[in-house]
């Protein structure tokens, strides 16, 4: 929004021209998301409070108590996804180029997964139980939104063109798979989805870790919008997709700002709410910007977590033997006898070496 109110405004003033600039602006998105979500975190944790929105713990999980270790954690307020999904809305309408197709297909699917989570969310609540949305129907949802997306870029005349696309890291071919495109749409974004979903599970380790994704896939987007970066670093130049650099530096600020209450010990979670609507804003700006392949990487602790479960899944069904002491992988580590707080920051480092090894492939082509 203040891309259109100010940036006209040079013509009287050189130092509205400064609104040009999308790094000045993805800068100004992030420190406005952090600010909005501390100030309003106070105001909706209370409100959460007194709504009793508490969470429930898990008794037991594949024979092992998992109560014992986050009994303490029972009753303290889910739903924090809310404030996430808030701060990133209102910051990326003030800063990014909001006519801008990427930016509001971004927008339209990260709202649409987070009232997904939300209504998820509300179920557990409601029967007081740790299961919510039926699998099946959830994964639907994500199926129909990325078929409403999809149909939608195939044939707007700025996306037809690179939508159907497909790039490979480290090696210089583009793949064009027609319709079938909105298949690997639908792994790539429902994939993302439940894999954050998954990782959230201690205080810190989910939010953490989006962060730093939201922060590689921000350079990324910059990259792609750029032609003289794109061109230089031999990757697919796609116009417009810079202005996503301003929405994901708005989710990287928006989970700072989460993370202030979210740290051990966590006043507040964030619910599927902002897992499933989190993942899925990683999952589509990677679709949008032609890296979803680079998800594998820089999403690195989140595709651990997802194989993690997966694995265990196939060997007891299989074998009737459990690989790990419990799934997802970060509550194997606790069993292990792991402080919650040394798991989660140890992901965290491997998060960033994720981003580091997934940015390297730049220039690895």
């Amino acid at each position: 929004m203040f891309y259109h109110i100010f940036y006209p405004l040079r013509e009287y003033f050189f130092g509205f021209n400064v609104f040009k600039y999308i790094t000045f602006r993805a800068s100004f998105a992030a420190v406005t998301s952090f600010l909005i979500a501390v100030c309003l975190g106070p105001l909706i944790i209370r409100r959460l409070k007194d709504m009793k929105v508490g969470q429930p713990i898990r008794k037991v999980e594949g024979g092992v108590d998992l109560w014992d270790l986050h009994k303490d954690k029972e009753g303290t307020p889910t739903m924090g996804g809310v404030l996430i999904i808030l701060s990133v809305l209102i910051s990326t309408v003030l800063w990014a180029d909001i006519l801008n197709v990427y930016v509001i297909t971004a927008l339209f699917a990260t709202l649409w997964l987070a009232a997904v989570g939300f209504i998820d969310d509300y179920l557990k609540l409601a029967y007081n139980s740790s299961k919510g949305l039926k699998s099946n129907f959830k994964f639907l949802l994500q199926v129909l939104l990325c078929l409403i997306l999809g149909v939608f870029l195939m044939f707007w005349p700025q996306t037809k063109d690179n939508f159907t696309v497909i790039t490979f890291p480290f090696i210089k071919l583009v793949l064009n798979v027609g319709i079938f495109y909105i298949i690997f749409m639908v792994l790539v974004v429902a994939g993302s989805s439940n894999a954050v979903n998954l990782t959230d599970g201690l205080d810190g380790l989910a939010i953490g870790c989006i962060i730093i994704a939201s922060i590689g896939y921000a350079i990324m987007s910059y990259i792609t919008g750029h032609f003289k970066f794109a061109d230089y670093l031999h990757t697919p130049f796609i116009n417009g997709t810079g202005e996503l650099t301003v929405f994901c530096a708005a989710i990287a600020g928006a989970g700072m700002g989460f993370l202030w209450y979210n740290c051990p010990p966590a006043e507040v979670f964030m619910g599927d709410t902002g897992s499933l609507g989190l993942g899925g804003a990683i999952g589509i700006v990677a679709v949008l910007i032609k890296k979803e392949f680079l998800l594998i990487i820089i999403g690195g602790v989140f595709v651990i977590e997802a194989l993690s479960v997966i694995l265990q899944v196939g060997s007891y069904k299989t074998r009737k033997k459990r690989i790990l002491l419990m799934t997802p992988i970060h509550h194997h580590f606790e069993m292990k006898g792991w402080k919650e707080t040394k798991v989660t920051i140890r992901f965290w480092i491997i998060a960033i070496i994720f981003l580091l090894l997934g940015l390297s492939t730049l220039k690895l082509r």
